[in-house]
């Protein structure tokens, strides 16, 4: 019987054999991985196998290979950063307050050429804002709002940060026993009606925020509503003549300070 397969061919035959690079034409795979000039491989890195080694990202940085560059985004640290700069506003007003020093002086006498600018309803309005019969009803509606929704922990939370505002609040008001605008009395500092207002309507606005809410209510709406409630009372305040300005800036800086904890607790699970 004749033979039906060709006989293999050696290295040294000139018919055929391993691909030779020709002259004058480019080759793409001009090198491989161990540089040898085998078309195996494109580049010099190693396969991403199990087996295969991976190039380290750089030390301290997380991230997959290739390495993500930077640091995750956070919101911790801008939030930090906010919430230690009005603390040391708060600080520095509470100083200048207790030893009646210039910026006191200066905040009497801002607060003496706005007394009682603008319609004096408009203003008595925008000042209770800040009351409790005004503001602590919008918070427990919010509350039973939550616990509807099935939050159990940030209502309590929410109540607990309330409960907060007059247990620091008033021993501020007895130690630096400032006198009111067109009054004798005193205990003036800091405005007791703004960090009402700073806490009610924050922390209502955060608990809409952490549970499920109606599809009209935008997620910006609670967090701008409260921000205006809580200017608008604090503007009420001064315009009709029961704050010094100071009073209500100062508050302004507490408020955050105060609703930080609700928010981290917000951030994580209701």
């Amino acid at each position: 019987m004749r033979e039906t397969h060709r006989p293999r061919e050696t290295a040294g035959d000139s018919g055929s054999g391993l691909p030779q690079h020709r002259p004058g034409r480019a080759f793409v795979h001009d090198s491989g991985a161990s540089g040898s000039g085998t078309p195996h491989r494109s580049d010099g890195r190693p396969p991403h196998t199990p087996r295969g080694a991976r190039r380290p990202d750089p030390a301290g940085h997380p991230g997959t290979t290739p390495p993500v560059p930077g640091w995750p985004a956070s919101p911790f640290l801008p939030v930090s950063l906010l919430l230690g700069s009005l603390l040391a506003l708060f600080a520095l007003i509470t100083w200048q307050v207790a030893a009646e020093g210039p910026l006191l002086r200066l905040d009497e006498r801002v607060g003496e050429s706005l007394f009682r600018r603008g319609p004096a309803g408009l203003t008595q309005l925008f000042s209770d804002l800040g009351g409790v019969p005004v503001a602590l009803p919008v918070l427990i509606c919010a509350i039973a709002y939550a616990l509807w929704r099935g939050a159990r922990r940030l209502p309590v939370y929410a109540a607990l940060t309330m409960a907060a505002v007059p247990a620091l609040v008033i021993p501020l008001k007895v130690a630096t026993a400032r006198q009111g605008p067109l009054t004798e009395a005193v205990n003036y500092y800091p405005s007791g009606h703004t960090a009402t207002a700073a806490v009610a309507y924050g922390a209502s606005a955060l608990l809409l925020l952490a549970v499920p809410r109606p599809a009209w209510l935008r997620a910006w709406v609670p967090p701008a509503a409260a921000a205006l409630l809580t200017a608008a009372t604090g503007v009420g305040l001064v315009l009709h003549g029961y704050h010094w300005p100071l009073d209500v800036l100062a508050s302004w800086c507490l408020g955050p300070v105060l609703l930080a904890p609700l928010w981290w607790a917000g951030r994580r699970r209701p």
